[in-house]
C-alpha cells in the first residue's frame, strides 16, 4: 500500500516533469518571436485578463509604467496588440491583443503541451481511463485548497 508521502513524490515528481517539458517547449517557441519574457507575460496577461491598462500591466507583471510602456509600444508596432481610447476616460488607454498578438500566444500555448498528447497517445485506453480518475481526483482537491 502506497503512503501519502509517496504519493506526494510522486505529484511533485510529474509537477517537475510537467513545468521542465511545457516551460522548455513554450520557450524554444517564443524565442523564435523576438519577444522579451516581459513582453511575452504582457501577451499571456491579456489573453487571460482581457484588455487592461498600461499601469495595470506594468503592476500585474512586476515592471515599472515606463518599462511597461516601451514593451507595449514595440507590440503594438508589430501588430500583436491594440491600443485603444478609454471608453470611461478618454486620456487613459485600454490595451487588448490583436488578432496577431492572440494567434501568436496560442500557437505558444500548442507548443507547450504538444508533448503531453504524444505521451497520452503512448498510453493504452486502461492507463488513460486511471489516469483521466486520478488526475480528477487530484485538480477538485486541489480546487478545494485555493486561497
Amino acid at each position: 500500500m502506497q503512503t501519502p508521502k509517496q504519493l506526494s513524490e510522486v505529484v511533485r515528481e510529474w509537477a517537475e516533469v510537467f513545468m521542465h517539458r511545457s516551460g522548455r517547449d513554450f520557450k524554444r517557441f517564443m524565442d523564435t518571436t523576438g519577444l522579451s519574457f516581459s513582453q511575452v507575460n504582457i501577451l499571456m496577461r491579456l489573453l487571460h485578463g482581457g484588455s487592461a491598462g498600461v499601469s495595470e500591466i506594468g503592476e500585474k507583471i512586476g515592471v515599472t509604467n515606463a518599462a511597461a510602456s516601451q514593451a507595449i509600444d514595440r507590440m503594438v508596432q508589430m501588430g500583436l496588440i491594440v491600443r485603444t481610447e478609454d471608453p470611461q476616460d478618454r486620456r487613459a488607454k485600454r490595451l487588448e491583443l490583436a488578432p496577431k498578438g492572440r494567434d501568436l500566444i496560442e500557437k505558444g500555448i500548442k507548443a507547450r503541451i504538444k508533448w503531453i498528447e504524444d505521451v497520452t497517445n503512448s498510453l493504452t485506453l486502461e492507463q488513460q481511463e486511471m489516469i483521466i480518475s486520478a488526475l480528477t481526483l487530484l485538480t477538485e482537491a486541489a480546487r478545494t485548497t485555493e486561497d
